[in-house]
């Protein structure tokens, strides 16, 4: 897997925000955490693009397996469900919102 770097600008920003250290940008976010809760979130589960070429599962332990195309568990890490987003980190440390 090749691996990804973050400008400089933009990797202290991430540092210095709070969301970027996986705090909520504001108290009235529902927070999902634990297996117990997870597991009966409709999240959780297997999602895969129209064309199939993505396929992404969410399991209840917080922890997620993305395929893409032939290559499978292209990308690993852990989510954490807010509201109706999702935080990703994946293993090598990079940081998404969806």
């Amino acid at each position: 897997m090749p691996r990804r770097t973050l400008p400089l600008v933009f990797a202290a920003a991430m540092v210095s925000a709070p969301w970027a250290l996986g705090q909520p940008a504001s108290t009235n976010q529902t927070f999902v955490k634990g297996p117990t809760e997870m597991a009966g979130h409709p999240y959780i589960g297997m999602w895969v693009t129209k064309d199939g070429h993505i396929r992404q599962e969410l399991l209840p332990n917080g922890r997620y397996d993305e395929a893409r195309g032939t290559r499978r568990s292209a990308y690993r890490g852990r989510y954490e469900i807010r509201g109706t987003k999702i935080d990703y980190w994946d293993d090598t440390g990079v940081h998404g919102r969806r």
